[in-house]
């Protein structure tokens, strides 16, 4: 991507006019953010789907242009990683197939966005010490039957800390999703583990340097760590809280949402056992419970997948229901599809779509190209 293109695109986002998923049709529709720059004072007479409002606002693109290019340089002063919808690999790709996914990310650490496994831990800021428990437990426990899961929370008080700080325990990479920009930590007593967390994980946010955390910026934050995930878990969470509307969004992006039941007379608990009750979380008390129900295989399995795999290989493989309705899609289009096409196309969610995906490429019948794009080896065609 030019520096042009990245520059029309941070200013795109920062169009408080449109929120995400309207930005994203005006880029998709219009094909680049050079292409909305150049036809900003037409935007309203060839584009129908947007307000006049919203076009008056965009025809002040050159106006956010000195503030985006503050931001590039900054970030390429610090580091910073910045990450585009449309042209980045390293773009989280379970979060791509989210329709209000931000167009532009930032990050700090070495973190594999698309790693293949990814949970996000989210609960209560008072959280209490059988959360905390919990989430030593449950990272401990992850590391040893799934080692290359990677942690996702919020950095805040309460579980999201706990979470991480067991992650980084553990020897798992964890990655904090921030409301406010990367020249910052908040909340600031949780500086020294952001800082461990760039060795092992790292930092991402949607947000441009000097944005304070605002109360609306964690709620806006809050889908990207449940759209980024495989699944997201709760522990500890009061009946109201944004926690619960970290689960709401997940189950709303079609993602698996787990929750650690708590007594009865537990309000710390209340909005797990809530969702537990109404059927909009899986209960686990366990990482075994949470592997099962996702169908991920443990560290023994896996190891004994590979010593067989040589014996196990053939040019017929029996295939799962998930891999053959993925083979089925890969012929039917009789060209290579990437990861939201096959998304979209199958129906299946995206932590079944990519554990399928990584079996059928260690036995050969898929083979992963540039751009999170799948290739049907020509044996399946």
């Amino acid at each position: 991507m030019t520096d042009q293109e990245l520059l029309y695109t941070m200013a795109l986002t920062r169009q408080m006019t449109l929120n995400s998923q309207h930005q994203r049709i005006l880029l998709n529709e219009l094909g680049s953010a050079t292409a909305v720059y150049e036809n900003r004072r037409d935007l309203y007479r060839l584009f129908g789907q947007i307000s006049e409002r919203a076009s008056m606002a965009l025809q002040q693109m050159d106006e956010l242009l000195p503030r985006c290019e503050m931001e590039l340089l900054y970030a390429r002063n610090h580091h910073i990683r910045i990450l585009t919808i449309h042209d980045d690999e390293a773009y989280p790709q379970r979060l791509r197939t989210c329709d209000d996914a931000p167009l532009v990310l930032y990050s700090l650490g070495n973190a594999d966005f698309n790693a293949r496994h990814i949970i996000s831990i989210v609960g209560t800021r008072r959280c209490t010490q059988y959360g905390r428990d919990i989430c030593q437990q449950l990272t401990r426990d992850l590391q040893r039957l799934c080692p290359d899961v990677l942690v996702v929370s919020g950095l805040a008080y309460g579980i999201d800390i706990a979470a991480h700080r067991g992650a980084l325990d553990a020897g798992l990479a964890t990655v904090g999703v921030l409301a406010h920009g990367l020249d910052q930590i908040y909340p600031r007593i949780h500086r020294d583990t952001a800082i461990a967390m760039l060795h092992n994980g790292g930092l991402l946010t949607e947000f441009m340097s000097a944005t304070q955390p605002e109360k609306m910026n964690f709620v806006q934050r809050n889908r990207i760590v449940a759209g980024m995930a495989d699944a997201t878990v709760v522990v500890e969470s009061a009946e109201k809280g944004g926690s619960l509307i970290t689960a709401e969004m997940a189950n709303g992006y079609n993602r698996e949402v787990f929750a650690f039941p708590g007594r009865s007379n537990d309000y710390a608990s209340s909005g797990c056992n809530r969702l537990i009750r109404r059927n909009e979380a899986h209960l686990i008390t366990s990482a075994e419970d949470l592997l099962a129900t996702l169908g991920w295989e443990t560290s023994a399995a896996s190891n004994a997948v590979t010593a067989s795999e040589d014996s196990q290989m053939s040019l017929f493989p029996e295939l799962t229901a998930d891999e053959q309705a993925i083979v089925s899609t890969l012929q039917a289009a009789a060209s290579d599809l990437d990861l939201s096409e096959l998304v979209s196309r199958t129906s299946l969610p995206v932590s079944q779509i990519m554990s399928s995906l990584f079996t059928m490429e260690m036995n050969g019948i898929v083979k992963k190209l540039a751009g999170n794009t799948y290739h049907l080896c020509s044996n399946n065609r």
